[in-house]
């Protein structure tokens, strides 16, 4: 069969447990991006097979996780707290911005390339002073050595952002992508990081959590488990630290 840039696959090898969007072919190798997995991977075109056109439809996601919001409109005001995303992805990026704007958040999202986020986070700080950062993108890990693509530099970056905000509650973090290193991303100060069990999260599942926060009480602690449950894998995929929500609620309307 002959692939063209743009289709939708599985590998074979893999059991077609993913479906990827083949982005460049090089002579008999296609390279990869998943759908709704933050991952990049490369196959030979004879271990592909063809998938049914992928509508990408997030409206689930939301009804599943956001139903039960249950904002008393009657009364009370509410000011959920302010996203700033930073993605090493663009197309993930601009799916996230669209959940964002579907759930009526405020955020601000910036394409970054990993290698450059630790350089730049302190003046996008600066410049949107945010209740929640996202850092995000792709990582994996390759060889024997168990080395990560893009941990150290979301551990950088995390670094830096907490020289600007040391404070966990005025400055919530979510850091990580597909099998990042979960505990070394806590140590440096992210509130929630992937990935507990080293396993690929879905593209939604860091916006997912800074929705779910944003819309959380100021004065509160979060439900650590009901949070991180809304997430694809649950804690497999994600895990954190108790911390307050980031929402004011006022009266009267």
């Amino acid at each position: 069969m002959n692939f063209k840039i743009g289709d939708f696959v599985s590998r074979t090898s893999h059991n077609n447990d993913i479906v990827f969007k083949i982005v460049n072919i090089e002579n008999n190798t296609a390279y990869l991006k998943g759908v709704n997995v933050r991952l990049f991977a490369d196959a030979e075109i004879s271990d592909l097979v063809l998938s049914s056109k992928v509508e990408i439809n997030d409206d689930e996601i939301i009804n599943e996780n956001f139903s039960d919001i249950g904002l008393n409109r009657n009364e009370f005001f509410y000011l959920p707290g302010t996203i700033l995303h930073i993605d090493g992805d663009e197309d993930y990026l601009d799916r996230c911005m669209i959940f964002y704007k579907k759930m009526s958040v405020k955020a601000n999202g910036i394409y970054i390339p990993e290698p450059e986020m630790s350089t730049k986070i302190k003046d996008l700080l600066e410049k949107f002073h945010p209740d929640i950062l996202v850092l995000t993108g792709h990582d994996a890990i390759f060889g024997k050595d168990r080395e990560y693509q893009n941990s150290l530099n979301y551990i950088d970056a995390v670094k830096e952002a907490r020289r600007y905000e040391k404070n966990q509650d005025k400055l919530i973090i979510i850091a990580g992508a597909c099998q990042s290193d979960y505990e070394d991303l806590i140590k440096a100060g992210a509130n929630f990081a992937s990935s507990p069990k080293r396993i690929n999260i879905h593209a939604l599942d860091p916006a997912v959590l800074a929705v779910s926060l944003a819309f959380s009480d100021k004065n509160k602690s979060i439900d650590l488990l009901k949070l991180i449950n809304k997430t694809k894998f649950g804690s497999d995929g994600i895990g954190g630290i108790i911390t307050n929500g980031t929402m004011y609620v006022g009266f009267p309307r």
